[in-house]
């Protein structure tokens, strides 16, 4: 629909008070990223608020734009234009949001234009007018905490909730002991935070974690109307005119506890109780738009200027969680001492019991170890399904010791080792390191000392025939791709699921099988363990106590720490020791990456002209890893990747500096396009 001014240029009058409206137009350049001062005409002043959004001419045309604050008077000295017309007068920039967008922004080298575009869905004007104005609400309210149900054996969690309704900025880690519906605990403790008249903010994953958890909360508060008018679910999926409703009714106070993905992390609340975050280590939460933040880091950072109340839940524990307890900056919430030896089921890695047979599942000759049979069978006989967990196809190849395949790393900065070519004869040749490009002439394995190399490859596509020759007469189902099941019932079944795809049994699995785990910690990746045990624990959580039978088949050597970490189940002290070694190695989180992607002719300008303080590392050039495109910009060719390795303490100069050198690229008309992304899941 044509925009049309309230009235003429000549006829219109400015505001009598605050008649200037400092706007930030939307403009998605990056030297453009600042406010610009407007007139605002008397006929408007009345919806010209802070945080609404308006519409305004720059540059001859018209532009969304965010007004964020009205004064009496301009520092520009020259003729202001009109602020053309108020699109809605709901004030969705809150002075909260606003500046978690510009920290966002200034931390992840962004424009602030590019994070309200994730923070604040598009206008919806229907559903503006289906939602009631916003009422006040009860507030905090007075007398002891009740502590939820399902949570007695966790006795830390009583004084979480009490420093959580007493406004303080209570922050805590809580890692679920294994067969604990995180779903249903979770609903529990924020059905107790809503009754006590506060907020709570849920940020999952993905849609699947959404429906679960919505579900469960619904329930929860008395189900019916009273679920779908206390309870919000925010995700794409839903499409953008229920999105912003729901968006609505959070923001104005109607929606009690609201579960969203990632974006849902800047949602303002009105009331805010509890902030909480679950599976920080699933990739999902990395954003895939500019600026690229981690969902993780934005809820502590969040917390950190707002001083919302902040609880990190997971089935494993990433480094990252434990750079933050190891900090003080969130505290643990433990169960009773025994309460997770008794949840969890039995776990044997294959080298307990047989090393031939384990070197057999490594090198492929084998599917299935006897060991791993007989678990299977001893399920099916007792009407229980079998989880059977492979890796999924299309991992990128990678180079492994020939002996004890642990992934090649260069010398230099412990970066993966690649293959320029492949030989057929000679294997592979013209090494040099992924990360910094140094060449390789004189590989050794760090771990055995061979100097031989083989390609990492993954080969499971025939899982489930294989599975369904093997035990006649039992039904074999998949879960993944295209076709993911929620749940089976309690009888005699395969179930082949792709990692995070595995339904949840009735009763729990009788026995899990992990196979081709090599696989899983062959990539060429930074988290590649941590991905791994990630995703073991969640399988293997969904299998019975060993006390009922339960029993989990791993099919990595058991002298690993990672398969030593599942067969104790202890990702705790796992993650402390992976924190550990990265810091000796100058890993995030200890350090952090900033990757610089573009043209090699754009990278020369960024070696040359970036200022880098003493401490801070350069490493690179070297070609973009596989899997890396420039996003709008496939016309780049061989575009290469420069890492920044950068101490903490100096992020915020070197993210200034960055910024800087962006903004003077954009103001130059500099057409190659550069990408900075801090701490990059996929490093290289």
């Amino acid at each position: 629909m044509r925009d049309v001014t309230t009235t003429r240029s000549a006829a219109r009058v400015p505001a009598t008070d605050a008649p200037v409206a400092r706007v930030l137009p939307l403009l998605g350049v990056p030297h453009l990223d600042r406010e610009f001062d407007y007139l605002v005409p008397e006929s408007l002043s009345a919806e010209a608020l802070p945080g609404t959004r308006v519409r305004v001419r720059f540059a001859g045309r018209l532009v969304d734009a965010f007004l964020l604050e009205r004064a009496a008077e301009s520092g520009h000295r020259g003729e202001l234009a009109w602020l053309e017309r108020v699109i809605s007068p709901e004030p969705v920039l809150t002075p909260d949001l606003l500046r978690l967008v510009e920290h966002v922004a200034r931390r992840w080298v962004g424009m602030r234009s590019d994070v309200l575009r994730l923070a604040i869905p598009p206008r919806h004007a229907t559903a503006e007018k289906t939602v009631p104005e916003a009422a006040p609400g009860p507030g905090a309210l007075p007398g002891p905490v009740e502590l939820p149900v399902g949570w007695s054996d966790h006795p830390m969690v009583a004084r979480f909730l009490e420093a959580v309704t007493g406004g303080l900025p209570a922050r805590a880690v809580w890692t679920a002991p294994p067969g604990r519906d995180w779903a249903s605990a979770l609903a529990a403790l924020a059905d107790t935070i809503r009754r006590r008249g506060l907020q709570v903010l849920v940020v999952v994953p993905d849609q699947r974690d959404v429906d679960r958890l919505t579900a469960a909360c619904r329930e929860i508060v008395g189900g019916g109307v009273a679920g779908r008018d206390l309870v919000a679910d925010l995700s794409a999926g839903v499409g953008p005119s229920a999105r912003y409703r729901r968006w609505l009714r959070a923001v104005r106070g109607h929606a009690r506890i609201v579960v969203g993905t990632r974006s849902a992390v800047f949602t303002p609340l009105p009331e805010p109780g509890l902030m909480i975050l679950h599976d920080d280590g699933d990739d999902s939460f990395v954003e895939p738009r500019a600026p690229y933040p981690h969902t993780r880091d934005v809820a502590t950072l969040r917390s950190s200027l707002d001083g919302t109340p902040l609880l990190l839940t997971s089935v494993d524990r990433t480094p990252e969680i434990a750079e933050l307890v190891r900090a003080g900056w969130a505290h643990e919430i433990r169960p009773e001492p025994g309460l997770v030896r008794s949840l969890a089921p039995r776990v044997v890695a294959t080298t307990d019991l047989d090393p031939g047979q384990a070197r057999d599942v490594a090198g492929g000759r084998t599917r299935l170890p006897a060991v791993a049979t007989a678990m299977a069978r001893e399920a099916i006989d007792v009407d229980a399904p079998v989880l059977v967990q492979v890796p999924r196809k299309g991992y990128i190849p990678t180079l492994l010791c020939g002996s004890c395949r642990t992934p090649a790393r260069c010398r230099r900065c412990h970066g993966p080792i690649r293959a320029g070519r492949m030989d057929a004869v000679y294997g592979p040749v013209e090494l040099a390191c992924g990360w910094c490009g140094a060449p390789e002439t004189g590989f050794r394995c760090v771990a055995c000392g061979s100097r031989a190399l083989r390609a990492g490859v993954v080969g499971a596509g025939r899982t489930a025939e294989e599975l369904g020759r093997m035990f006649p007469g039992v039904r074999v189902r998949t879960s993944g791709g295209g076709e993911i099941l929620e749940s089976v019932p309690a009888e005699p079944a395969i179930v082949v699921s792709t990692p995070g795809a595995e339904p949840v049994a009735e009763g729990g699995y009788g026995a899990a099988l992990l196979l081709d785990s090599w696989a899983l910690l062959g990539r060429p990746d930074l988290r590649a363990v941590q991905d791994a045990l990630r995703l073991w624990l969640g399988a293997a959580s969904l299998v019975r106590t060993a006390s009922a039978g339960g029993r989990v088949f791993l099919s990595a050597d058991s002298e690993l720490p990672v398969s030593q970490a599942l067969v104790r189940w202890d990702p705790q002290g796992w993650a402390v020791r992976e924190l550990a070694d990265r810091a000796e190695v100058g890993f995030p989180p200890a350090v952090h990456l900033v990757a610089v992607d573009g043209p090699a002719e754009a990278l020369a300008d960024v070696i040359v002209d970036l200022p880098l303080p003493e401490g801070v590392e350069l490493l690179g050039p070297v070609d973009l890893p596989a899997g890396e495109e420039l996003p709008s910009h496939e016309s780049v060719e061989d575009p290469e990747r420069v890492l920044l390795r950068v101490p903490p303490p100096l992020l915020d100069h070197v993210a200034t500096e960055l910024r800087a050198m962006v903004v003077g690229r954009s103001g130059r008309r500099h057409t190659a396009p550069l990408r900075v992304r801090l701490d990059p899941v996929h490093i290289g």
